[in-house]
């Protein structure tokens, strides 16, 4: 629905073709138009055959983060740095994801004929993840979700992008973009809403098939993106079968997983506390200035044993650890709602308060103590 908004507040306002400089290979499409095509791709919820290279880049802010390195699958390893994934769409719900370290990989691979694989070379293990028997489409895709949930392609964090855009949203589009090595239109979303630390989105579109190949956000005050994913190298071809064949190696350990549909990721530590937290989730304000409150303290994450903690994130790190050392560099904060701490980034602020309560948001301090005072 926020993507069919943002299409209504494009024909609104008189989307633009900006002129610029590449490609004039591609015929002119208005913003109205090239947002109807990704609400098409959306709805569809398939990509077309496929592989390539992904890089995902970071540039939040933060301080130093107890992350150990390779640490590539854990989506605590998103917040800094550059990362590379490999994809293969084979159609039919097969899917291929690749996650290379120093020392070794973590592949995720589906065949499309319900078995679904993790396999991680550094520790030498494969995890069989059985998926619900009513299960629907895209039942690699949501697989992958739960064995990789630091992965993400630009299509699916555009779509999330795109939930937050709205009639508060200028859209414009830009002709002759060259993303690897195909001709591609980018659409530019600009947050009207100045509670919003976003300045802009840039949002690049496969001038063939509209696939997203590239995803830049900018945050207010900067030249360079804070976050960005994007092709490096992409393919619109049917990718070998062999790819999305697997059998352990022998002398691998082989364990079971089961993915039960609730949204949250694999059974284990922390999975019911993630559940019972959900369904208090609270939100405040609307798209770019959206505010999401959980109860959230930091004993919960100190009274689980450090290494299940690991297993929990994907083996990136000390949940616990990473949160205290974000706070170190938090500002005590105070008003009608009580008191807290508060740690802003270049895109995202957070306030946890000492009743209890965590705020997010892609927003300014004040407007997350302003949300707090929703009790």
């Amino acid at each position: 629905m926020a993507a069919i908004a943002v299409v209504g507040a494009a024909v609104g306002t008189g989307p633009v073709i900006a002129a610029v400089q590449g490609d004039p290979s591609l015929p002119d499409r208005t913003a109205e138009q090239l947002l109807a095509e990704v609400v098409k791709a959306g709805r569809e919820h398939r990509p077309p055959v496929m592989s390539g290279t992904v890089v995902e880049t970071a540039s939040f802010g933060l301080p130093s983060l107890p992350i150990p390195s390779g640490a590539s699958s854990s989506p605590l390893s998103l917040l800094s740095g550059s990362h590379t994934m490999k994809v293969w769409y084979g159609g039919d719900d097969k899917v291929r994801l690749a996650l290379p370290g120093p020392m070794s990989e973590t592949d995720f691979i589906s065949d499309g004929k319900g078995a679904a694989w993790l396999w991680d070379s550094g520790k030498n293990t494969a995890t069989r993840y059985t998926l619900p028997p009513d299960a629907g489409k895209q039942d690699g895709a949501r697989a992958a979700r739960t064995a990789l949930p630091g992965a993400a392609t630009p299509g699916e964090v555009a779509a999330e992008l795109l939930k937050a855009a709205g009639p508060s949203t200028a859209v414009t589009v830009e002709n002759g973009q060259q993303i690897a090595g195909r001709a591609a239109y980018q659409l530019v979303l600009t947050p009207k809403d100045s509670a919003s630390l976003v300045k802009e989105v840039k949002l690049a579109l496969d001038g063939e098939n509209y696939i997203p190949l590239r995803v830049q956000v900018f945050a207010k005050g900067t030249a360079e993106p804070a976050f960005e994913v994007g092709f490096s190298q992409v393919t619109f071809s049917a990718p070998a079968p062999e790819n999305f064949a697997f059998t352990p190696p022998a002398g691998a350990k082989v364990e079971q997983q089961t993915i039960d549909g609730r949204g949250w990721g694999p059974k284990g530590v922390g999975h019911e506390a993630m559940n019972d937290g959900a369904k208090k989730l609270r939100t405040f304000g609307s798209g770019w200035a959206t505010v999401v409150e959980v109860p959230f303290s930091l004993s919960d994450l100190s009274r689980q044993q450090g290494d299940e903690r690991a297993k929990w994130r994907g083996g990136g790190g000390d949940p616990a650890q990473v949160a205290d050392s974000l706070l170190k560099s938090a500002k005590q904060v105070s008003g009608p709602w009580g008191s807290g701490r508060v740690l802003e980034s270049k895109l995202v602020s957070a306030l946890l308060t000492d009743d209890g309560r965590l705020l997010v948001g892609a927003v300014t301090p004040q407007a997350l103590t302003e949300a707090a005072g929703h009790k």
